[in-house]
């Protein structure tokens, strides 16, 4: 999807357009903060550019630097509900595995955009400080159904250091992931999860994944 930020000598435009969404605005955000700066942006600018009002943008966001977590928040929400159903006879590590990867939907196109939104976050403090918050989160996640699994309390030792560990090794898979762009995360996340459930073996460690490009259906 492309996303039109120029906005010098064009009239501003007037009211909600059909196809706004929190998607829409996500995407208008980070071609402004791409191409002028996450300080220079203004929320006015944001909603301006999309067609709506500023209280249209709070319906969907409290705060600038939550356009950019928008889906990161979804998938934390994911995580709590996937790991909630997931089968009592079934192993901790195998259940965490399983539904990291049934929350998670990025595919090989999507690198380059996740690739900006990582430079903005480790570039801009503001970002950095909101990230701490949202890995705290996804980490709880984890920790509370290692809590409950384990019937031991949120904040003793296991339950963190699986939370903890887990997170480590998805942002690991994310980040190769995001440089290599060959194939869907959840190859990586499968394999960096699978390792961190063996205790990294030396059997385990053999190589990166190598997965083949799916090929293009157009024509």
């Amino acid at each position: 999807m492309s996303v039109e930020v120029e906005t010098a000598g064009r009239p501003p435009r007037r009211g909600r357009p059909p196809g706004t969404s929190a998607r829409a605005l996500e995407l208008i955000a980070l071609e402004l903060f791409t191409a002028q700066g996450f300080d220079e942006t203004t929320i006015d600018q944001i909603a301006s550019e999309a067609g709506v009002s500023k209280r249209t943008f709070f319906r969907y966001f409290d705060s600038k630097p939550s356009v950019l977590w928008a889906e990161f928040d979804l998938e934390v929400d994911n995580l709590r509900r996937i790991l909630g159903d997931m089968p009592a006879d079934l192993p901790v590590m195998e259940a965490v595995r399983l539904a990291v990867l049934e929350a998670n939907h990025y595919r090989a196109e999507d690198a380059p955009e996740l690739r900006r939104r990582m430079t903005l976050i480790g570039s801009v403090p503001e970002l950095g400080a909101s990230a701490a918050v949202r890995y705290d989160a996804w980490e709880r996640a984890v920790g509370d159904f290692v809590a409950k699994r384990s019937g031991q309390p949120e904040d003793s030792l296991y339950p963190l250091t699986v939370g903890r560990a887990t997170l480590a090794a998805c942002r690991a898979a994310y980040e190769r992931w995001a440089a290599r762009a060959d194939a869907d995360l959840t190859v990586y996340l499968d394999a960096a999860l699978r390792a961190l459930a063996a205790g990294f073996r030396d059997d385990v460690l053999t190589g990166e994944p190598t997965p083949k490009r799916r090929r293009s259906t157009r024509r």
